[in-house]
């Protein structure tokens, strides 16, 4: 006959309640007691249903990870940089890609809710920051994602996103470019918004410097393709464009792509720059220049400012800022 919490207790010598404690909130139980009861349980086979236990209390073992998409490599290697604390744990990650939607993300959070996830890494789009603070209240543990908090809300990790464009900005500045274009994702979205205040900050006070902004719905390969549609029509002005910098290697990528269908030489017609220094970054021809961030330390960083198995966050370490990875994709015109 299968053991009860009931008869767990009688054997202890303590109430079915402080046996359910010592299950669903080991916290509250006295060490000692803690102990006898789980030497009793492993000693008659007892088993928890770790399942309903999570739903029960709201705080499961995984942690939810919702990223803009799971198609970008550094998305793919922020997950590997929260693994490396999650792992050795045997902490399970359970993945959501919201595609820069409010609505996907949203039911992905739903159905964190549902599985009794303990805590969230996230990206967050503005529309859903309510939502996360109804979680937190509910003590599903909540961290921003390379992601700026003004407000100091909730932990957050990033790099400074705006310093970064500038160091773009700097070398085509210094490269002698004045007709530029900026290739972003939606302003809605912190760090398109950052990135694109610090190109601009780049060019500040360059007298015949100017920034044609592209804005696309989406930071993929196949929006960067689509804005070069307009990149042609700037090329065909008086000066013509020699430089395009682009807020993420999805959006380059696009473009690097749709200039060679169009038979437009980079970097002999056009200089193309982009930003995170993804794996395929240094793979292509040219090699892209690009701005690196260390994808895998911010999602080690973000993991470890979580409570998992220690009672308070361990520190993180500290993050190199971003820096400028010069390649064969841009090119002085001096």
């Amino acid at each position: 006959m299968r053991l009860t919490s009931k008869d767990i207790g009688r054997l202890v010598g303590v109430s079915q309640a402080t046996v359910s404690n010592a299950i669903n909130r080991p916290h509250l139980v006295a060490p000692a007691t803690l102990a006898a009861i789980e030497r009793v349980m492993a000693d008659h086979g007892y088993s928890v249903n770790s399942s309903a236990r999570a739903l029960k209390s709201g705080i499961g073992k995984a942690l939810g990870v919702v990223v803009l998409d799971v198609a970008n490599p550094f998305w793919g290697e922020v997950v590997k940089g929260i693994e490396t604390v999650t792992a050795p744990g045997r902490i399970p990650l359970i993945i959501g890609s919201s595609n820069e939607d409010a609505e996907t993300e949203s039911a992905i959070f739903q159905s964190f809710e549902s599985q009794g996830v303990r805590g969230i890494l996230v990206a967050p789009t503005p529309s859903n920051l309510p939502l996360l603070r109804r979680f937190r209240a509910k003590g599903i543990q909540v961290v921003l994602l390379d992601n700026e908090d003004p407000q100091g809300e909730f932990p957050s990790i990033s790099l400074d996103h705006a310093a970064g464009a500038e160091l773009a900005a700097a070398y085509l500045r210094d490269g002698g470019h004045r007709e530029v274009a900026l290739v972003n994702g939606s302003p809605g979205i912190s760090w398109c918004a950052s990135r694109s205040r610090g190109f601009h900050a780049g060019f500040a006070g360059v007298a015949d410097a100017r920034i044609h902004e592209i804005s696309r719905t989406a930071m993929t390969v196949e929006e960067g393709r689509q804005s070069v549609d307009v990149l042609l029509e700037l090329l065909k002005q008086h000066p013509p464009i020699t430089a395009v910098f682009c807020t993420n290697d999805m959006l380059a990528l696009g473009v690097l792509k749709g200039l060679h269908e169009r038979g437009i030489s980079v970097p002999g017609d056009l200089s193309v720059v982009g930003y995170d220094d993804a794996v395929f970054a240094e793979l292509l021809s040219p090699g892209l220049t690009t701005v690196h961030q260390n994808a895998t330390a911010i999602g080690r960083a973000a993991a470890l400012l979580m409570t998992l198995d220690a009672a308070v966050p361990q520190a993180p370490e500290p993050l190199q800022p971003p820096h400028l990875v010069v390649r064969g994709s841009a090119r002085s015109l001096r």
